[in-house]
């Protein structure tokens, strides 16, 4: 019977695993067009609580990452009519990338995203 719960719990931790690679993914195609990072968004607030503290790391940071980019993009629009807001477009692009590519190599090395 513990063979049989421990092999159920590995398949809820791989499973969470899988769910939490399929947000970052979302998230990197929702760089360039914003539909799935917005998908990704929900599903990360969905799991946020109920995937363990490791993996829950990983929603918060996507979540935090999403939230800052989203300003950032406002700021770059708005001062677009003064052209640096093209700098800052691509630079929040950048950092977009950069946030989800670290967190998807702390993930894939089962470590939880520091605070």
């Amino acid at each position: 019977m513990t063979t049989q719960r421990s092999e159920s719990v590995s398949g809820n931790v791989e499973s969470d695993r899988a769910f939490t690679l399929f947000a970052y993914v979302l998230h990197l195609v929702g760089s360039v067009t914003a539909l799935p990072s917005i998908v990704a968004l929900v599903l990360n607030y969905l799991k946020r609580e109920d995937s363990g503290a490791q993996l829950n790391t990983h929603h918060r940071y996507m979540i935090r990452t999403f939230w800052w980019a989203l300003a950032w993009v406002v700021i770059g629009w708005i001062t677009t009519v003064v052209l640096i807001g093209w700098v800052v477009l691509g630079l929040v692009w950048l950092w977009y990338l950069y946030r989800h590519v670290r967190g998807l190599i702390h993930l894939a090395n089962g470590e939880p995203m520091p605070a």
